[in-house]
């Protein structure tokens, strides 16, 4: 055998070695994601019979979470806040990022600075002033408690602002020579051409809201306008009869939406992350 031979031997046998390292990490990190997800579906789906006090195939635990609590009325709420906040923010972040990108006023760089710091503030801080606020507007306890005041976005704001930096002014130019204003140029030219970037904006502030918990925990009191995450925690009351399996059908629940929203939205997410970063 010669040298060669073996030393090529040896760089298969690290290769595959190395394959096999990697396939492992992903294995465990693949376990360690996933597995959570799959125990929760899978108890949902085998509660505890009270006759037998075994597990038991079916859907029994999901029809408990709709005789318990008004699932289709705390649906609706989180549909409509959820919705509504998504599409204005798109809309804000939109109209200001392209403000910031192709306008020229005084002290712009200092007021897009502060804007941006908002994002170093944890919401913590801020929501006792905006619940005062909301308050002194009659606001409290209602769904337009959790909608306005979500309408901002830093975040989107900066997002859209390097998306439409990355667009050519020149296709401006050319529209104002046809007697464009600027309201045409905005909604006629930039912003067909952002919609990847609106797709961005869009996907992560549905997945945000329709998750939320705090806001809707200190905004309203009501039972009538609780979002889903907050009328699923009726529920925990059964964590201490045993019933866990009741409480995770309600998790379920509540998962499906945002997890068709990032099956669907993942295709657009992709194109607008690798658009922005071609431009």
């Amino acid at each position: 055998m010669t040298t060669q031979t073996v030393a090529g031997e040896n760089r298969t046998r690290r290769a595959m070695w190395g394959s096999v390292g990697k396939f492992a990490i992903l294995g465990v990190a693949a376990f360690l994601t996933l597995g959570p997800v799959i125990w929760t579906f899978y108890t949902a789906l085998t509660p505890t019979d009270p006759v037998t006090n075994a597990p038991a195939f079916g859907l029994a635990a999901f029809q408990d979470v709709f005789a318990r609590i008004p699932v289709w009325l705390f649906i609706w709420n989180s549909a409509l806040v959820t919705i509504l906040v998504a599409v204005g923010q798109m809309l804000s972040a939109a109209m200001a990022g392209y403000v910031f990108a192709r306008f020229d006023f005084k002290a712009k760089n200092l007021i897009f600075a502060l804007i941006l710091a908002t994002m170093m503030v944890p919401m913590q801080v801020t929501i006792v002033p905006v619940f005062i606020l909301i308050r002194g507007m009659g606001l409290a306890d209602t769904l337009l408690a959790l909608i306005i005041p979500a309408l901002p976005t830093a975040f989107g704001t900066f997002l859209m602002r390097q998306y439409f930096m990355g667009l050519p002014p020149e296709l401006a130019e050319a529209a104002e020579l046809d007697g464009a204003g600027p309201w045409r140029v905005f909604f006629g030219v930039y912003l067909p051409l952002a919609t990847p970037g609106l797709a961005i904006v869009g996907i992560l502030a549905f997945n945000y809201h329709w998750n939320e918990f705090f806001r809707p925990l200190i905004m309203t009191i009501s039972e009538q306008n609780f979002t889903l995450p907050l009328g699923l925690v009726t529920l925990q009351g059964n964590l201490g009869t045993g019933s866990v399996s009741t409480v995770l059908a309600g998790v379920v629940i509540s998962m499906i939406p945002a997890l068709l929203v990032f099956v669907f939205g993942q295709k657009p997410l992709r194109e607008g992350l690798t658009a922005g970063a071609g431009k």
